[in-house]
């Protein structure tokens, strides 16, 4: 089932190498796909720009596509088909949220058991972050972190699309909030409710961790190698969690060895999408509850910075150097 449209060729970025973003290239004339079981076909409105995507282009995320593909996973739009198998499917021309591959495009398909409609009154744009980052921020804080009213949390990488989610998010359930960000984007940061915001390139960035605070409860860590050290050595010992959910500035190593004599702390890895498949209903407990946090005004229509298509190598590239803040978009439309 499927509305007719005459064009079956669409605009699209292709990544050709895996040599980073600089090797992502605008083709014009890419074959439409089609929904296939379980899928709906989606009519992209937006598409989010995630780390996750820098770390395709140089073919180091975990079982990430090869080249060549169509790059992008996160993406709103309007519900164009649907494919065989799909149980109570919503009607065509619904705007929904999700994740899929080829994002990066005019359309894309969506595995259906994943997607959210778009929040009444909210753009494609607006919806962007509502699974992944949101979804992502929510479980670190709640599912795997077991944030506590009056605990202190630190959060790497704040003025990014997870960061400023997870900020709100610690914030609305009564935490005291470290946050670390270049120095550039500091305000930012504070305007989303942080109590102190720290440069995370600081050589002394533990000491004065743990001067503020006497310890941390629960990390969201998702900068890696830069930070990781950092996270553990301010974390308290056997209460304290470290949620890891990224490795930006690349990988870091942990042993039995450090965990059992130098940091006695409990370390909870994350990925939203493995986190949707392993444990469904979990996952739905987390998107039943974003609902209530937009109903109560918690979670705000998002305000993406929205670039052309074409702009998607530079906009990656910049992503990449730390160049940028907030939540990143494509519109393939323009």
């Amino acid at each position: 089932m499927e509305i007719d449209e005459q064009q079956h060729a669409m605009r699209a970025l292709v990544q050709r190498s895996h040599r980073g973003p600089k090797d992502l290239t605008l083709a014009t004339d890419h074959r439409r796909p089609a929904a296939g079981p379980g899928e709906y076909l989606i009519r992209v409105g937006a598409a989010g720009v995630n780390f996750a995507d820098v770390m395709q282009t140089h073919g180091t995320y975990g079982a990430g596509p090869q080249a060549p593909y169509v790059a992008g996973f996160e993406a709103a739009g309007e519900i164009m088909g649907v494919g065989p198998d799909v149980d109570s499917p919503l009607r065509l021309g619904t705007h929904v949220v999700g994740t899929g591959p080829g994002a990066f495009a005019q359309y894309m398909t969506m595995p259906a058991a994943g997607v959210r409609p778009v929040p009444s009154g909210w753009s494609d744009a607006e919806a962007l972050g509502l699974v992944l980052n949101w979804g992502t921020a929510l479980a670190a804080l709640t599912s795997l972190g077991g944030i506590q009213t009056g605990e202190v949390v630190l959060i790497h990488a704040a003025a990014g699309g997870v960061g400023q989610a997870a900020v709100r998010l610690a914030r609305h359930y009564g935490a005291r909030v470290i946050a670390t960000a270049s120095p550039a984007k500091h305000d930012a940061v504070e305007a989303l409710g942080a109590d102190e915001v720290l440069d995370s390139r600081r050589p002394d960035l533990a000491e004065v961790i743990t001067r503020l605070t006497g310890g941390v409860d629960l990390v969201l860590e998702s900068v890696g190698q830069a930070t990781f050290r950092v996270s553990l050595s301010v974390t308290k010992p056997f209460t304290g969690r470290v949620v890891v959910l990224g490795a930006a500035s690349g990988d870091a190593t942990l042993t039995t060895h450090d965990l059992v004599f130098t940091h006695r702390v409990q370390v909870k890895g994350l990925h939203i999408g493995a986190l949707a498949l392993a444990a469904p209903s979990l996952y739905q407990s987390l998107l039943v509850e974003l609902e209530a946090l937009i109903a109560d005004g918690v979670y705000p229509p998002g305000t993406p910075h929205v670039h052309p298509l074409a702009e998607g190598p530079t906009v990656l590239q910049r992503l990449e150097a730390g160049r940028t803040h907030g939540k990143l978009a494509l519109d393939p439309w323009r």
